[in-house]
C-alpha cells in the first residue's frame, strides 16, 4: 500500500486559513453554543462565506476540489476551538459525500452538487430497531409511477431539524437479502409535506448540533432524486462511511488537541507547593503521553486520508484511524480533566465540554466495536 501524508502547499494554506477562522470566529462562540443548545447559524454563514461547505465539491461544479486530507485538516482545526462548529461541518459533509458519490448522471451533478455549498444537508440512515445493523431497514420506499413513496422513522439524524435537504436510505426491495434492496434518496425537506421532524434529542455533548427523529409519512420523491443505483444504497452508505470516518477521526484529534492545550496552559499557571504543577514529573509525564497519542492519531488519520486521495481506499485503515483517534480523544480529555483537577470538571473550563463531545465520537458512524469488526474481518481475509 502506498500513501504519503506530507502536506501539499495548498493543504498547509488551508490549515493556516482554518486555524485563523477558528480562533477569530469559532472560539468566542464555543461556550455559548454548548450552553444554549441552539444551532449556530452564524457559524454556518461563516462557512458559507468562506466557501467551506463546498470544499469537497469538484471545481467544475463550483466547489473547492479539496482533498480529503484538506477537509480533515479543516475540521481538526475547528474542533480544537469549537467542537460543535466542527461537528456541524463534518455532519454536512457526511450527507454531501452521499450526494457526491451518489450522483451518477451529469444532470444530477448539475442539479445537486451546487446545493452543497448553499444549503445545510443531513444524513438519515439509523432507525430505532436498526442501530449498528444498517443492512436491514424498516423504512420502505414503494414505487408509484414516476415517484417513490417513503414511509418509516429514522432516529439520531444530526441537524435534520434545521437542514434543507436530507439524504434518506430506505428499503426498495423488501424481499432482498440483508445488505441488498436498499436505495438512497435526496429529499427536499422544506418542500415535501411527507417529511416531519419528531423528537429533538437532549444530548450530553455536541449540544449545538442536535440529533433528532425524522418521520416519513407518504413522502413522495421523484425517481430522478434517487442517488446511486437502485437497491445499492447500502453499498453507497459503506463507501460514504469509508471516507467520512476519517473526517470524524480528525474531529477527534481536534478535540484532543484542544483539551491538551488547555491542560498544558493551566499546568504552567497553577502553583502548588511553591512551583507551577508543570514542573511536577507526574504532570509532565501525563502531558507527554497525551502529546504522543495525539500525534500518533493525527498521523494515522492523515495516512488514511492520503490513501483515499491517491485512489487506494482501504476500509481497514479508515476504521483503524477512526477507532484509534476516537478512543484517544476520550482518554486525552479524561487525562486533561485529571491534570487540571477540580476546575477541569467545571463548565467554566472548555475541557468539560470537550470530554462530553469525545464520548459521542466513539459512537457515531459506526461504534468503535463495529470499527473493530471491520478491522478484524479485513485482517482475517488478508491472512
Amino acid at each position: 500500500m502506498g500513501g504519503s501524508f506530507i502536506l501539499s502547499e495548498e493543504e498547509k494554506m488551508i490549515r493556516q486559513m482554518t486555524r485563523q477562522i477558528a480562533k477569530d470566529k469559532l472560539a468566542p462562540r464555543s461556550a455559548e453554543i454548548d450552553q444554549t443548545g441552539e444551532f449556530p447559524w452564524d457559524i454556518f454563514e461563516v462557512y458559507k462565506e468562506n466557501q467551506l461547505l463546498a470544499m469537497p465539491v469538484p471545481v467544475e461544479y463550483g466547489g473547492g476540489g479539496a482533498t480529503l486530507t484538506a477537509c480533515s485538516i479543516a475540521v481538526e482545526e475547528f474542533a480544537t476551538e469549537c467542537v460543535n462548529s466542527s461537528h456541524l461541518l463534518a455532519s454536512h459533509w457526511l450527507a454531501s459525500e452521499g450526494v457526491l458519490l451518489g450522483c451518477l448522471t451529469e444532470e444530477q451533478k448539475k442539479r445537486f452538487y451546487p446545493l452543497i455549498g448553499e444549503h445545510l444537508l443531513a444524513w438519515s440512515l439509523t432507525e430505532p430497531n436498526h442501530g449498528s445493523d444498517v443492512a436491514t431497514l424498516d423504512t420502505t420506499a414503494v414505487e408509484d409511477g414516476d415517484y417513490y413513496v417513503i414511509n418509516g422513522m429514522k432516529c439520531f439524524c444530526t441537524d435534520a431539524h434545521v437542514a434543507d435537504y436530507i439524504v434518506v436510505l430506505a428499503q426498495t426491495d423488501p424481499n432482498a437479502r440483508p445488505a441488498h434492496g436498499i436505495s438512497a434518496f435526496m429529499v427536499d425537506k422544506k418542500n415535501n409535506p411527507g417529511i416531519h421532524i419528531g423528537k429533538l434529542e437532549d444530548m450530553m455533548g455536541m449540544r449545538g448540533t442536535r440529533a433528532c427523529e425524522v418521520i416519513l409519512e407518504d413522502c413522495k420523491v421523484h425517481k430522478d432524486d434517487m442517488l446511486y443505483e437502485k437497491n445499492e444504497g447500502f453499498i453507497l452508505g459503506m463507501k460514504v462511511f469509508d471516507r467520512t470516518r476519517c473526517v470524524d477521526a480528525a474531529v477527534s484529534v481536534g478535540i484532543a488537541q484542544g483539551a491538551f492545550n488547555a491542560a498544558k496552559d493551566y499546568s504552567k499557571q497553577r502553583v502548588q507547593f511553591g512551583k507551577p504543577i508543570s514542573e511536577l514529573q507526574a504532570i509532565r509525564f501525563k502531558l507527554a503521553d497525551m502529546a504522543i497519542n495525539i500525534e500518533a492519531a493525527r498521523n494515522l488519520v492523515y495516512r488514511a486520508c492520503s490513501l483515499i486521495d491517491e485512489g487506494e481506499l482501504d476500509p481497514m485503515v479508515s476504521s483503524m484511524a477512526n477507532c484509534f483517534a476516537t478512543d484517544m480523544a476520550m482518554q486525552v480529555t479524561t487525562d486533561a480533566i485529571q491534570t487540571i483537577g477540580g476546575p477541569g470538571y467545571m463548565r467554566d473550563f472548555p475541557v468539560e465540554r470537550l470530554f462530553r463531545a469525545a464520548k459521542l465520537m466513539q459512537i457515531v458512524e459506526g461504534t468503535n466495536e463495529i470499527q473493530r469488526v471491520v478491522i478484524s474481518n479485513n485482517l482475517m481475509k488478508r491472512q
